[in-house]
């Protein structure tokens, strides 16, 4: 039993360095979104840091409009990020994860 024991928490040990290396993987994953237009378009990485903003300059000369746009799409762009994410981080925590009944549903 010890040795069971000692055996899963180094495979818990294994999927925590798994997951980590996920997260700075998921760093250099990117996606674009644009308005439905085209007019803006976002770059966001999939752990949801912006790192660019392209703005049409038909937008500059509506404040609200330019708002509005931004919320739609930075809105979408985060979403789309956050699912590629949280798939990315639960395959490498359940592939790591040792086999316990009904665990599989807890990473679907």
């Amino acid at each position: 039993m010890f040795g069971d024991m000692m055996g899963m928490m180094g495979k818990l040990k294994e999927t925590q360095a798994k997951v980590e290396a996920t997260k700075k993987r998921l760093n250099d994953v990117t996606l674009e979104e644009k308005s439905s237009d085209g007019l803006l378009s976002v770059v966001i990485t999939a752990n949801r840091t912006i790192k660019e903003v392209k703005i049409a300059e038909a937008l500059l000369q509506d404040k609200e409009q330019l708002e509005d746009y931004l919320i739609l799409t930075l809105n979408k762009a985060i979403a789309k990020a956050t699912a590629i994410n949280e798939n990315e981080l639960a395959a490498a925590a359940k592939e790591g994860m040792p086999n316990i009944p009904g665990m599989d549903s807890f990473f679907k």
